[in-house]
């Protein structure tokens, strides 16, 4: 991989529903980068992410993932992939332990390997206590956990969040919010959506903003203030001032 290779690169990214919910969208995510994507409620960022992750097929346009073409070679990219909805996914009648252990087993990753690694993801989300217990009696924020660590396991180098700190509390965010950043200081890359503006003005290199289906600003935070002619404004004023300026525009 080329030093200076994108880890994510959209091209007149397209998708349709009964409205135009992706409008033909250029983003750039650099290698080894945290990236906010941000926007109000309907504005494109999950089904962004969802068509990213191969879990959408665009109208238009093309999808790059480390430099794989992921339209054309899916299951390449997803291998270097992970995905973490805001709405875990996991099986509940397994204990954090045996899901790890099923989903490596997916991977094709052998036990021997596989089982530290699983063991270190939990003990560093704070699921220590529970290693051993059924997810049926979870929490949504325990579930979010071992959703997390389920989808780490396979060591993917770009790492797609969507609303990641839902249902967290704020010991089990500071968790996920270390764990992430231990993943960008060892070169991965994470691209995440949040509506907690707080965590992209204190986590993100790079922060993108879309509105109807386009990105409309992009910058990191000193960047955005400067476009804003202010250097004290906070990220939440910048959005909600991005974000009336293009609906005044539609």
């Amino acid at each position: 991989m080329k030093p200076d290779q994108s880890a994510l690169a959209l091209r007149g990214l397209t998708k349709r529903f009964d409205r135009l919910a992706v409008d033909a969208l250029d983003l750039t995510v650099r290698t080894g980068e945290f990236y906010a994507l941000l926007g109000p409620n309907g504005a494109g960022k999950t089904t962004t992410l969802r068509m990213v992750a191969g879990l959408l097929r665009p109208d238009a346009g093309s999808v790059s993932v480390l430099g794989i073409d992921a339209l054309a070679d899916p299951v390449a990219a997803k291998q270097v992939t992970a995905w973490v909805s805001d709405e875990p996914m996991i099986y509940d009648k397994l204990t954090p332990l045996e899901y790890l252990a099923f989903v490596a087993g997916l991977w094709g990753i052998s036990p021997e390997l596989s089982e530290r690694s699983a063991r270190d993801l939990l003990v560093s989300l704070g699921l220590e206590p529970h290693l051993h217990e059924r997810c049926e009696g979870f929490s949504k924020g325990m579930r979010q956990k071992v959703a997390l660590a389920g989808a780490l396991v396979h060591d993917p180098r770009l790492i797609i969040l969507d609303e990641p700190l839902t249902g967290l509390d704020a010991v089990s965010a500071r968790h996920v919010k270390g764990l992430l950043g231990d993943r960008v200081r060892s070169g991965c890359t994470v691209i995440m959506t949040t509506h907690i503006l707080e965590v992209a003005e204190r986590m993100a290199d790079r922060i993108g903003v879309i509105a109807s289906g386009r990105l409309i600003a992009e910058g990191t935070l000193s960047e955005l203030r400067q476009r804003n002619g202010r250097t004290d404004t906070s990220l939440e004023d910048m959005f909600i001032a991005l974000v009336d300026t293009e609906a005044a525009a539609a």
